[in-house]
């Protein structure tokens, strides 16, 4: 029978358990129609299509993520904020691996709750920064490549990527200390290798 008073979170708690499970191009309006115990067209009162859906799920995993990125920072600066946040990162995307998927794509101009929601997960990003004095154009290439680091680690991880019977903990740890010694020391902006006067 159909499910009565369906809501549209109830449809993105669906589009998730897909997404995490099958992956998320697993994720259609006829597959979420079916795991709801619905007809196709009915989802159609909460979600205008796929594209709709896949937004709601990217909504859905940046305030997730948000949220424990916070918990990860309270109390801690610099080094420690950074291996706090860097281990909540790496969990998120190991526990939801297709709904963190739909995080990727930067939010369209006009998608003000994606937007928001992405905002959040950089503002605890950049209050991190912060502690190493970095602000500006230079917090933005040091959280271009914290989340580079954090999302190549996790993705590959989650995909099985890791085949050397060697510690990932220790790995990833390392990754991170890397990480926070080159936020402690930024190159100057506008260096140049090789130059003739070096």
């Amino acid at each position: 029978m159909p499910r009565q008073g369906l809501s549209k979170a109830q449809v993105v708690d669906a589009a998730a358990r897909i997404a995490d499970a099958e992956g998320l191009e697993a994720v259609t309006v006829a597959r979420v129609a079916s795991e709801l115990g619905i007809k196709a067209p009915s989802l159609y009162n909460h979600v205008a299509g796929r594209d709709d859906l896949i937004g709601a799920l990217g909504v859905r995993a940046l305030q997730e993520l948000a949220a424990a990125l916070t918990q990860a920072s309270v109390g801690r600066s610099r080094d420690d904020a950074l291996q706090g946040i860097a281990a909540a990162y790496r969990a998120y995307v190991l526990e939801h691996p297709g709904l963190y998927s739909a995080t990727i794509r930067a939010p369209e101009a006009d998608d003000r709750e994606r937007q928001e929601a992405a905002e959040k997960v950089l503002e605890v990003v950049y209050a991190v920064l912060a502690g190493y004095g970095l602000e500006g154009d230079d917090a933005v290439h040091a959280a271009r490549a914290v989340r580079s680091g954090l999302h190549g680690f996790a993705s590959i991880e989650a995909a099985g990527g890791f085949g050397i019977p060697a510690d990932r903990d220790e790995s990833f740890r390392r990754m991170v200390a890397a990480l926070a010694a080159g936020l402690a020391t930024p190159p100057r902006s506008g260096a140049r290798r090789g130059s003739a006067r070096s």
